[in-house]
C-alpha cells in the first residue's frame, strides 16, 4: 500500500513538474505575451519617480485585491449568477470604412472614428493616428480562449492607409494586440508608448528607432503635434510574473485648434482635475465607461464617475469608450453607455455616441443616436 501511494505521488509531483515547465516555456517562447525590459529600458524605469520597489505605482493609493470573499462572489457571480445579454443577442450594425476615401488624411478638421472597445482612427492637422489599435478577434493571449469581439470591424489592419503614429496607453489584451502591431510595423511611423511597453514592441518587429517610451507629465513633438502622457489609475502585465512592470498612462494630443484627451483604462481620481487644469479645455474626451464591477472600483470608472471625469478635465464633448466589443466584466453590454448617457443628460454635457466606424467631425457633425437599443 506505501509502495503504491509512494508511486502516485511520484507520479502526480511529475505531472505537475511537466505542466510547470511547460506553462513556463510557453510564457517565455509564446510572443504574444511580450519581453521584459533589459539594458538601458530597464535603467529608465528604475530613474521613474512612479517606480519603486521593482514595480511601478498609481498616483493614489489603489487597492486590487478582491479578497477572498470577493473571489467567491466573482466565481460564484460567473457560474451561477444571471449572464444575460452580456453579450449582444443581434447583429449590431457597424459603419463600414471607405478606405479609397480616408486615403486623403483630413487637413481642415478633425475627424475621429471609433474602431470598436478603446480603438481610434484619429485624423487632426492633416496628421493620421491610431489609439490602441486592438484589431483582433480575442482579447486573450491564446487564439481559440477569451473574449471575442461582438461584431465585425469597420476596417481591417490590412486596409488602412499609412498610419503616422500610434499611441498606446498600456500592454492589456483588449488594448495592446500582438498580430495588430505586427501588422501595424511597416505602415506605422511612430509608435508613442508607456515606460517599459516597448520592449513587447520590438520583440514583435518594430524597430527601436520607430518607439518613444513615456513616463507621467512628459511631452513629445510630433510633426506639429504634441503628445503628453498623462497619469491614469490603472495597472499593467500580460503574462503571470509582469504586474505592474510596465507603466499605464492617459494621453493628451494638442493640435493647432484642437484639444484630444484619451483616457485608457483608468479608475476615478483627482489626478482628471490636474490634467484639466493644466492642458484642458479639452474639445473632446474619449472615457472609458465599460468593464467595472464592485469588486475593483479602483482601476475601472463607474459610468456615473466617467462623466464627472470628462467634466474635471473641462471637457467640452464627451464620448463614452471601452464598451460595445468585448464582454470582460459582468454587466450588460449596454449598462455603460445607458449609465452614462443618463448621467449626462442630467448635468447637460453633450455626448457623441456614433457607430462604431462611424466619424465624428468635431464642430461639426456628432452622431447621437442610441443605436444600441434594438429595434423591434
Amino acid at each position: 500500500m506505501k509502495k503504491s501511494l509512494r508511486y502516485a505521488l511520484y507520479v502526480l509531483g511529475f505531472v505537475i513538474l511537466l505542466a510547470t515547465v511547460g506553462g513556463c516555456s510557453f510564457l517565455r517562447l509564446s510572443p504574444q505575451f511580450g519581453a521584459e525590459a533589459k539594458g538601458a529600458r530597464l535603467k529608465t524605469i528604475q530613474a521613474s519617480p512612479n517606480y519603486q520597489h521593482g514595480v511601478f505605482h498609481n498616483p493614489v493609493e489603489t487597492n486590487m485585491d478582491i479578497g477572498f470573499q470577493g473571489f467567491m462572489k466573482l466565481l460564484h457571480t460567473r457560474f451561477f449568477g444571471d449572464m444575460d445579454n452580456q453579450t449582444p443577442d443581434w447583429e449590431i450594425p457597424v459603419q463600414q470604412i471607405d478606405t479609397t476615401q480616408s486615403a486623403a488624411v483630413q487637413d481642415t478638421a478633425t475627424v475621429l472614428t471609433w474602431l470598436g472597445h478603446s480603438a481610434f482612427l484619429v485624423e487632426i492637422d492633416g496628421k493620421r493616428l491610431l489609439l490602441d489599435p486592438m484589431m483582433g478577434d480575442i482579447a486573450s493571449p491564446i487564439s481559440f480562449l477569451g473574449p471575442r469581439r461582438f461584431s465585425r470591424l469597420p476596417v481591417s489592419v490590412e486596409a488602412l492607409p499609412p498610419i503616422d503614429a500610434v499611441l498606446i496607453s498600456h500592454d492589456h489584451y483588449d488594448h495592446l494586440d500582438y498580430g495588430s502591431i505586427q501588422k501595424l510595423a511597416e505602415k506605422t511611423g511612430h509608435f508613442y508608448v508607456a515606460l517599459g511597453v516597448g520592449a513587447h514592441l520590438e520583440r514583435w518587429g518594430v524597430p527601436a528607432s520607430k518607439i518613444t517610451e513615456m513616463d507621467w507629465w512628459q511631452e513629445q513633438s510630433f510633426q506639429g503635434l504634441t503628445f503628453a502622457a498623462t497619469p491614469s489609475r490603472h495597472f499593467s502585465g500580460r503574462g503571470l510574473t509582469d504586474r505592474m512592470k510596465t507603466l499605464w498612462t492617459s494621453w493628451v494630443i494638442m493640435g493647432k485648434e484642437d484639444r484630444i484627451f484619451f483616457s485608457g483604462d483608468s479608475g476615478y481620481f483627482d489626478g482628471f482635475r490636474e490634467i484639466g487644469n493644466k492642458y484642458g479645455p479639452f474639445d473632446i474626451t474619449l472615457m472609458e465607461c465599460g468593464q467595472y464591477n464592485e469588486l475593483w472600483p479602483n482601476i475601472h470608472m463607474m459610468p456615473e464617475q466617467t462623466v464627472q471625469a470628462h467634466l474635471d478635465l473641462k471637457g467640452k464633448l464627451l464620448m463614452p469608450i471601452h464598451w460595445g466589443a468585448f464582454a470582460l466584466a459582468m454587466h450588460t453590454w449596454t449598462d455603460p453607455i445607458e449609465r452614462a448617457t443618463a448621467k449626462a443628460l442630467e448635468l447637460q454635457v453633450p455626448v457623441a455616441t456614433p457607430l462604431i466606424g462611424q466619424p465624428v467631425i468635431l464642430h461639426e457633425r456628432v452622431p447621437q443616436e442610441d443605436w444600441w437599443r434594438k429595434k423591434e
